[in-house]
C-alpha cells in the first residue's frame, strides 16, 4: 500500500488526517464518499467528518482498486460488490507485508 496506515492510537481521524495518511485531496475524499455509500464518515456536532478505523479500511479497499490497480469508480464498485471479503482479506496481508518490510529495513539499518 502506499499509505501510512495509523497506528490505533485515537479513535476517530478528520478528513485532513485521512488525506494525508493516503496522500490524496479533501475533495477526492468527499467525492468517494458520495460515490461509495458504504464510505460515509460519522459526523460531529458541527458536521465535521471523523472517520473510524473501519472507515479507513473500506476507504484503503477503493484507493487500493481505483488508484493502485487503475479500476474505474463503476469498476471498482462492481468489484466491491462480488468480491468483498476476498479484496478485504488482500488489503490485509498487502499491510502484513508491508509491516514486515518496514521492520526488515529498521533491523538492515542498525546493523
Amino acid at each position: 500500500m502506499n499509505y501510512q496506515k495509523p497506528k490505533l492510537e485515537k479513535r476517530y481521524y478528520s478528513i485532513g488526517e485521512l488525506a494525508e495518511m493516503f496522500k490524496v485531496s479533501k475533495s477526492l475524499i468527499r467525492f468517494w464518499e458520495a460515490e461509495f455509500s458504504y464510505l460515509q464518515a460519522h459526523k460531529n456536532a458541527k458536521g465535521e467528518r471523523r472517520f473510524t478505523q473501519k472507515n479507513i479500511e473500506q476507504f484503503s479497499l477503493v484507493y487500493h482498486l481505483v488508484k493502485e490497480r487503475g479500476f474505474t469508480l463503476e469498476g471498482a464498485k462492481k468489484e466491491i460488490e462480488n468480491n468483498k471479503t476476498r479484496l478485504q482479506q488482500k488489503i490485509q496481508m498487502i499491510e502484513k507485508l508491508q509491516n514486515i518490510k518496514d521492520r526488515l529495513l529498521d533491523i538492515k539499518k542498525d546493523l
